[in-house]
C-alpha cells in the first residue's frame, strides 16, 4: 500500500467511523416502525467491509461494539445493565468481540463471494449488505445466550416471552425487528457500495 493509497484508506475509514458515531448518538441510527426500533448501525460497517477489506471491517465493527459497550456501562437499558452487573468481561465479549467478528467475517465472505461470482458485482454487493446484519444478529445473540442465558434477568425475560429453550429465546427476541434490519441494511449498504466500488475501480 503506497502513501497515497494509505492516506485515502485512512480518510475513508475516518469518514465511516464519523458516520457510525453520528448515527449511534442521533435518531439517524434507528428507524422507528410502530413499536419496533430497527438499528441501522450495521450499514457503515458493511460498506467499509465491502469497499476497504477485512481490517476496516474489523475496526468499524470494534467502534460499533465500543459504543454499545459504553451504553451498557451507562446502563442505558435494563438488559445492558443486567449483563454488565453480571459480568463486565462477558458484556465486552457480547458487545465488542461479536461486532469485530461481524465486520471481519462480512469482508471475508464478501471477498469470497466476489471470487466465486466475479461477473455479478451487483448481487455480491447486496448479498454483502445482507450478510452484515445477519452475522450481527447471530454473533450478538449467540454470545449473549452462551454467556448470559442462565442469569436471572435473561431467564425471566425468556419466561415472559414463552421461550422454552435458548433457540426459541433467540427467535422470539429478534423477531420481525431483525428482518427489518436485514432488509434495510441489504438495500442501503448494497446501493451505496456498488457505485463506490466502481468509482474506486474495485469491481
Amino acid at each position: 500500500m503506497n502513501k497515497r493509497t494509505n492516506v485515502r484508506w485512512l480518510t475513508q475509514l475516518a469518514l465511516l467511523v464519523a458516520i457510525l458515531l453520528v448515527m449511534n448518538y442521533t435518531p439517524l441510527g434507528y428507524l422507528q416502525i410502530g413499536p419496533l426500533s430497527a438499528s441501522l448501525l450495521t450499514v457503515p460497517v458493511a460498506i467499509g467491509a465491502m469497499t476497504m477489506g477485512p481490517t476496516a471491517g474489523a475496526i468499524l465493527g470494534a467502534v460499533f461494539g465500543a459504543t454499545s459497550f459504553i451504553q451498557a456501562v451507562e446502563g442505558k437499558s435494563a438488559l445492558s445493565a443486567a449483563l454488565f452487573s453480571a459480568s463486565p468481561v462477558g458484556t465486552f465479549v457480547v458487545c465488542v468481540v461479536s461486532r469485530v467478528l461481524m465486520g471481519l467475517c462480512t469482508a471475508l465472505l464478501f471477498q469470497a463471494l466476489c471470487k466465486v461470482l466475479p461477473k455479478f458485482p451487483k448481487f455480491c454487493c447486496f448479498a454483502g449488505g445482507l450478510i452484515a446484519p445477519v452475522l450481527n444478529t447471530v454473533f450478538f445473540m449467540g454470545s449473549l445466550v452462551l454467556i448470559f442465558y442462565n442469569i436471572d434477568y435473561v431467564q425471566n425475560l425468556a419466561q415472559s416471552l414463552g421461550a422454552g429453550n435458548a433457540l426459541m429465546f433467540i427467535v422470539l427476541c429478534v423477531g420481525v425487528q431483525a428482518i427489518i434490519e436485514w432488509v434495510i441494511c441489504c438495500l442501503v449498504a448494497g446501493a451505496v457500495t456498488l457505485p463506490v466500488r466502481k468509482f474506486l475501480k474495485l469491481n
